[in-house]
């Protein structure tokens, strides 16, 4: 038996062509027939630390009986010059998640996934308590189960009201041990009552870590709080009238790149590759 909630969550590796770059989180959404990676908006590009990938890969299981085989789908992240993912804004500004479409026919024809969907978001904000428990699947530091390709859980608790957004911003608190690499992570709630395929309501979207400028580096321990952008987010992304992908720079690697993969057939801007080696 395998819980359903370890295979709603991937590995994302981030690529500057053929050269790795950082690792990461992401979940499925599913919404009107459509799939989505949701992860960290920074995964995909971040100025400020000179982050610029073209391209991710996002491991997938292949065969539900035996979660040894797995595979890798190679995604652009931008095509003529424009990305290909979304990303919101709200009042506060920029909003620290991303979605990035992915085409069914790209996929293993047994892939072995669980999705979120609108069903598994909060009808109001008010419906969760400060100090609720909560659990955030992830990759922290890229650590895994790596025979299994599956993720590991953390506990957290809801630090900050959750009706209230945390200094009038799209983010809530958690109070949790994270690491890098949780980023785009799902936080999770076990519904009481929950039944079906996935028993969880989807609350946020890990971000990354909260800290004190001001905190003594040797008397003071980091705070241990997160970010978690709320999950009601994802229903702007995906709507079928939602404006399209932010233009962003590419670099000329950038360019390179996708002229060259691009070239792979039937698939588009996506296409598999074997990552059991």
């Amino acid at each position: 038996m395998i819980e359903s909630i370890l295979l709603t969550t991937a590995r994302v590796s981030t690529f500057d062509g053929k050269r790795p770059l950082t690792g990461a989180s992401g979940f499925f959404f599913e919404r009107e027939g459509r799939l989505y990676l949701v992860t960290s908006r920074h995964v995909f590009i971040d100025g400020p630390s000179g982050h610029h990938p073209n391209r991710i890969e996002v491991e997938l299981h292949t065969d539900a009986g035996n979660l040894t085989r797995s595979i890798g789908l190679s995604a652009l992240l931008f095509r003529d010059g424009k990305s290909n993912w979304r990303q919101g804004r709200d009042k506060g500004g920029e909003i620290d998640v991303a979605v990035l479409e992915l085409e069914r026919a790209a996929l293993p024809e047994n892939v072995a996934l669980h999705c979120f969907t609108p069903e598994h978001l909060l009808g109001r904000l008010e419906e969760v308590e400060v100090g609720s428990t909560l659990l955030v699947v992830g990759f922290p530091l890229g650590f895994h189960d790596a025979l299994h390709h599956l993720p590991v859980v953390r506990h957290a608790v809801i630090a900050s009201s959750f009706g209230l957004r945390f200094q009038g911003l799209g983010y809530f608190l958690t109070d949790a041990r994270t690491h890098r690499g949780t980023s785009g992570a799902p936080v999770v709630m076990r519904e009481p009552q929950g039944q079906g395929a996935l028993p969880w309501k989807l609350l946020g979207v890990h971000s990354s870590r909260m800290d004190m400028g001001s905190r003594d580096l040797k008397q003071d321990e980091s705070l241990g709080l997160n970010c978690a952008w709320y999950a009601d987010i994802l229903m702007t992304l995906t709507a079928a009238d939602s404006p399209p992908p932010a233009t962003h720079p590419t670099s000329e690697s950038a360019d390179q790149s996708e002229s060259e993969l691009a070239q792979s057939p039937k698939m588009g801007d996506q296409r598999l590759e074997d990552l059991r080696s």
